[in-house]
């Protein structure tokens, strides 16, 4: 069975006036039917450019290089008109941003600003629009759905406002679900909820999902396959349980060991944190980009930059692996 959606040889550049930075560097990944892919990783690892290139989101000075494909049902989105984009986004593929305040208008309702997407989407009226709009809203567990559906955004608390923008997402009943990052700004419960919600919504609809996170912790039981990026490059990728219960890459390694864990404080003194910081933009390291933090590092590592291996079902690049 053919993928949903398969990246081929995705770069994205930002050309800046002294450097040129390399936001992602030759990913490729593909997404099925009914299934959640989870990409994660520190700030800065290209997480959110991988996904705002599928829907070719990028702004100046940022460019998709010509190389790069991006087909969704057959169909290469690189060599889509403007038209034809403004009909795939929030219609076949949808997204949900980081900061859900930024993604309403404040001078609108919420309900009216659903409502409008049903109507460009869908070409439903406006009295079936509003309607439907309020009805979407309960689906997602917001409690006096018709209520809220006439409130502003900033009426409405974080946790409700992200389900709003869940709400405006799922809105039109798209085959791609792109959430970057929805639960960063929450509290660990409405976070543990907002998830749920997510699953549970992907599930019922028949939907595939792209979900961006730093929290590896947060996919245990959540994603069916994990891609790991540092410095705009895939380090590991494969099944969440194998990839969870025995990482290859040590990055992925460390960033297990910075969960904290109860218990953890009290038995070694301190708490795990990963020395040193993700490369600075356009400044990447020669060989691997993780060496200068690796407690693995071989000297080779300075100045080889290893080649993504596949074996035992996953994906690493790694010179302890080759």
């Amino acid at each position: 069975m053919s993928a949903l959606l398969a990246v081929e040889n995705l770069s994205t550049r930002f050309h800046l006036v002294d450097r040129t930075v390399e936001a992602v560097d030759r990913v490729s990944f593909s997404l099925g039917e009914r299934e959640i892919l989870a990409i994660a990783g520190e700030s800065g690892s290209g997480k959110s450019a991988a996904i705002l290139s599928i829907l070719r989101l990028i702004a100046r000075p940022g460019k998709i290089d010509a190389q790069s494909r991006i087909l969704f049902e057959g169909k290469d989105v690189m060599r889509m008109s403007e038209r034809e984009l403004a009909g795939l986004r929030g219609r076949s593929i949808s997204m949900i941003f980081q900061e859900p305040g930024a993604s309403f208008n404040p001078l609108f309702t919420v309900g009216s600003q659903i409502a409008e997407t049903l109507r460009v989407h869908l070409k439903l009226s406006k009295t079936e629009s509003l309607g439907r709009a309020a009805e979407i809203l309960g689906e997602v567990s917001i409690p006096n759905a018709e209520k809220r559906a006439q409130d502003y955004p900033f009426q409405l608390s974080g946790g409700m406002l992200q389900r709003a923008m869940i709400a405006l997402a799922l809105a039109c009943g798209p085959k791609i679900l792109l959430a970057d990052e929805p639960t960063t700004s929450l509290d660990p419960t409405t976070s543990l909820r907002i998830q749920e919600l997510l699953k549970e919504k992907t599930a019922l609809a028949g939907m595939s999902m792209i979900f961006v996170t730093h929290d590896l912790e947060a996919l245990s039981g959540f994603a069916g396959r994990i891609m790991v990026m540092y410095a705009g490059r895939i380090l590991e990728s494969g099944p969440a349980d194998s990839l969870l219960k025995e990482p290859l890459h040590p990055y992925t390694r460390d960033l297990l060991s910075a969960i904290p864990r109860p218990g953890l404080f009290k038995d070694s003194g301190r708490l795990y944190s990963i020395q040193g910081r993700v490369p600075e933009a356009g400044r990447r390291p020669p060989g691997c980009a993780y060496h200068p933090r690796c407690r693995h590092a071989l000297p080779r590592c300075r100045e080889e930059e290893p080649a993504l291996r596949s074996g035992t079902g996953r994906l690493v690049r790694c010179c302890l692996h080759e």
